[in-house]
């Protein structure tokens, strides 16, 4: 095949899905090149097509549906770079407006100096805001009953955390975003003592949306990793909230059905401690819950994720190893498990992501970046619109 052939080729390939774009290599070039080049071939059109914008991406996807119902999404960490250069991204893009909470002449200066617009976003300071004495009465009648005192209400509402989670109350925000430079019980405090856990809903847990790249697993490389960020050792019953939850949010972001594994080091009685049984009684409770729901284990995650393996170690699975939300026993494997992923497999974590609040907040990793910023922003703003 000569240059020019090879050109005309990978234009059509651009035009093609995924699948065709294999099946038309192998087709064609199959005699003319190695496996290897073969390979090389159909990874190099892949990433073209997606970047020509032929499939759209998860994040893309998701600040496509932001765009049809926007929301108001507030960042309080204005001191933090990282929030001010995804401010600007999320503005340009026009997919959340954004209230920044914090003295004004100082987040303007440090857009300034740094050559970033914040032009239309809204920037709130508590300390001379005129709903500051009114959200100190709110916060302390939300908190009166545990202590809560004038003085300390006072102090809190100062606070850009606090005052962001009472605008959220107050209906003047849908949703926050923060953890950039605060810890996620900084994050998670204020919002379960200001906004509370959603009706019908026993557990807060977090979550992370794993997309990850070149990937036939899962919901073609997204995933759903549950609890990756807030409980620690969650005992069966919570296992099973943890998942219901993490099922629900899978369908609300990704927009396909879930199917769930509940992982272990254990397949279908391969081991026993109480480690697994932790985990079999909690599929069990799932089923009783969710009766509905696709849902297996205890699975180790090759029988989980892949169809090879799953016909050997797992059979009968309901999940034929294609689980796309993966529930971790507890929070050490779970949080090793998403960096793990991020970190070896190159892959976008957004996250940990919070189910369970009455309304949208979502914590960030300390290490993100702005586009990990805008992209959980953009999540938020989609969870805002239900």
């Amino acid at each position: 095949m000569t240059n020019e052939q090879l050109i005309k080729s990978s234009l059509f390939f651009c035009m093609l899905s995924t699948l065709h774009v294999y099946k038309y290599i192998k087709k064609r070039i199959k005699k003319s090149f190695s496996q290897k080049t073969l390979c090389f071939y159909r990874l190099l059109l892949y990433n073209d097509c997606r970047k020509g914008g032929k499939e759209m991406s998860f994040i893309e996807e998701i600040k496509k549906r932001a765009k049809e119902q926007i929301k108001t999404i507030i960042l309080p960490e204005t001191e933090d770079i990282r929030v001010l250069k995804a401010t600007e991204k999320i503005l340009n893009e026009k997919y959340a407006k954004i209230i920044l909470i914090g003295k004004e002449e100082k987040i303007k200066e440090k857009a300034k100096t740094e050559n970033i617009n914040i032009g239309e976003a809204k920037i709130v300071d508590p300390e001379k805001s005129e709903d500051h004495d009114a959200y100190v009465n709110l916060l302390y009648e939300l908190r009166k009953h545990k202590g809560m005192t004038i003085e300390k209400a006072k102090e809190l509402v100062l606070d850009p955390v606090y005052y962001g989670m009472l605008m959220v109350k107050d209906n003047k925000a849908d949703g926050l975003v923060s953890g950039a430079i605060h810890s996620t019980s900084d994050t998670l405090r204020p919002a379960l003592q200001i906004l509370r856990t959603a009706p019908d809903t026993k557990l807060v847990s977090a979550f992370f949306v794993m997309v990850v790249p070149d990937c036939e697993y899962g919901e073609n490389g997204v995933f759903i990793f549950g609890d990756s960020g807030l409980n620690e050792n969650p005992n069966p019953d919570q296992l099973s909230e943890i998942a219901i939850s993490s099922s629900k949010s899978f369908k609300q972001l990704v927009g396909k059905e879930a199917k769930v594994a509940m992982l272990s080091y254990s397949t279908y009685g391969s081991a026993h401690s109480e480690l697994t049984e932790k985990v079999i009684e909690a599929t069990k409770l799932v089923r009783e819950k969710q009766k509905d729901l696709i849902v297996d284990g205890e699975l180790q995650l090759d029988a989980a994720i892949i169809p090879e393996i799953a016909k050997s170690k797992a059979p009968n699975s309901p999940l034929e190893g294609n689980a796309n939300v993966l529930i971790f026993p507890n929070l050490d494997a779970g949080n090793i498990g998403y960096k793990l992923v991020q970190r070896l497999a190159k892959a976008e974590a957004y996250g940990p992501l919070c189910q369970g609040i009455a309304k949208p907040v979502n914590d960030l990793s300390r290490g993100c970046n702005s586009d990990d910023i805008a992209g959980v922003v953009a999540i938020t703003a989609v969870q805002a619109q239900q």
